[in-house]
């Protein structure tokens, strides 16, 4: 191997080890302050005319949701599709950076699902809404953010950025969307199942490790 094979061989292996080394230390909730939850923060909604236990079952550390499209809405009042979520309630915002990190887990034929949210927007309802479409991870209905999604555990963040209307997501600490929001509104953060269209006959997902934060 000649001298110039070796130095570009060895500067790759640096390159690679310090690409290595950055990612492994990425820490997207750096400058951000987590803000305390408890248990009357989280605000169960779920088919109104049945138990909670039904559909929701909280265990050590996991919040497990499931859902069918035969299901109710989760008021009488509503004729919105059917979900079993968590509000994240006593942190709404209209204004700063407010971050939502969690790890989710989707059982293998979940689908048609949206399994959080970014709540609030104009005209639209919404300013984010995370999917799971034939195990693809996806915004709204598109970009695919995430292939092979099913049956393993996956760290979520969320940055939504009001005043510069703009939304990141992470998934396992990567970018894969950064985008224009859908304007200021009140804003809050929910995750759980609520079926989209072509939903499976079962929609399930599980989270655990949820935290809230802000600038």
């Amino acid at each position: 191997m000649s001298l110039l094979q070796i130095l570009v061989t060895s500067l790759t292996l640096l390159i690679i080890h310090q690409t290595t080394i950055a990612s492994s230390t990425l820490d997207l909730t750096q400058g951000f302050t987590t803000i305390s939850l408890d248990n009357s923060n989280f605000v169960i909604q779920k088919p109104y005319n049945i138990p909670i236990n039904q559909r929701y079952i909280f265990s050590n550390g996991v919040h497990q949701f499931w859902i069918y499209p035969t299901d109710k809405p989760f008021t009488n009042e509503t004729n919105t599709q059917p979900r079993t979520e968590i509000r994240i309630s006593g942190h709404d915002y209209t204004c700063g950076i407010w971050q939502f990190e969690g790890y989710g887990y989707i059982p293998s034929g979940t689908s048609g699902v949206c399994i959080m949210q970014v709540f609030g927007g104009s005209p639209y309802a919404t300013t984010t809404q995370l999917r799971i479409y034939n195990g693809s991870l996806t915004y709204y209905e598109s970009p695919i953010l995430s292939q092979n999604i099913y049956d393993r555990w996956f760290k979520v963040n969320a940055i939504h950025d009001v005043g510069a209307n703009n939304v990141k997501v992470y998934i396992d600490d990567v970018l894969t969307y950064d985008g224009v929001g859908h304007g200021a509104n009140t804003h809050y953060f929910k995750f759980g199942v609520y079926l989209q269209n072509d939903p499976s006959s079962c929609a399930e997902s599980r989270w655990k490790d949820i935290k809230v934060l802000r600038k």
